[in-house]
């Protein structure tokens, strides 16, 4: 009963806003710039098949090398810096600056450098969605209980076992927390993207029906993106909840 209610708040704003939309775009008329929510559910399936067997892949394709390349790098560099003081005065004011570079002014960048590849929306990716893994790890990684390390080592620990031992199970609530921020801003960057230069993928099929002044064509692959974002907000959120089952 109390899930039933959880969610049947943002359901009545969605049918509100959803309603309002459709009101709105049936008074305007001008469906190439704002077409109503059943034209673009009727291009939806109109588009099913190209969309969700040629186009969805090569996105999700994109987003997920991204997103385990970004883990990799970004847990690794978040240890790093945990581990050396050296290390993270050399990068946490580069990761810094990283964020204060616009990633549309770079990614046409990539696109010279890589070419229409997947490694030019991969890098894309990875920019965007590498600096929330490695900050909320590496905050995490420092949050440790400093009474518990005194303990450990009055006790005789290793630092492989303060780290395994207490490091670790301190940083996992934050690193989730990086998880939640990174995974749906990975589709975001895969549909910059393509944007700017592909030749499949959601974001080049909603650039290729704005030539064609198809609005309902330009938001159906819209769509498909959120629904995307939100399944991997949920992934995280289910992978967070096996692994902390012992918390309410």
């Amino acid at each position: 009963m109390k899930s039933q209610n959880h969610f049947m708040a943002p359901v009545l704003l969605v049918l509100v806003l959803g309603m309002g939309w459709e009101i709105g775009a049936r008074i305007i008329a001008m469906p190439f710039i704002l077409p109503a929510p059943t034209e673009i559910a009727s291009k939806l399936w109109e588009l099913r098949t190209t969309l969700l067997l040629e186009h969805l892949p090569a996105t999700l394709m994109i987003v997920l090398i991204g997103l385990l390349i970004s883990i990799v790098l970004g847990v690794g560099l978040a240890i790093s810096m945990h581990a050396s003081k050296t290390v993270q005065r050399a990068f946490y004011p580069l990761m810094i600056v990283s964020q204060t570079i616009p990633t549309i002014a770079l990614a046409p960048i990539f696109v010279l450098w890589f070419g229409y590849s997947i490694w030019s929306k991969v890098v894309v990716t990875v920019l965007i969605t590498f600096f929330p893994i490695v900050v909320n790890t590496f905050d995490g990684l420092r949050s440790s209980n400093k009474e518990l390390r005194e303990l450990m080592l009055t006790m005789g620990a290793k630092k492989k076992d303060i780290f395994l031992k207490l490091d670790i199970p301190s940083a996992l609530p934050f690193f989730y927390s990086g998880l939640k921020v990174a995974f749906p801003l990975s589709v975001i960057g895969a549909a910059i993207g393509e944007w700017l230069g592909a030749q499949a993928g959601l974001g080049y099929f909603s650039r290729r029906m704005m030539t064609q002044f198809d609005g309902a064509g330009v938001f159906a692959p819209i769509i498909l993106l959120s629904l995307l974002g939100i399944v991997l907000f949920l992934l995280v959120i289910l992978m967070e909840k096996r692994t902390f089952r012992w918390r309410k």
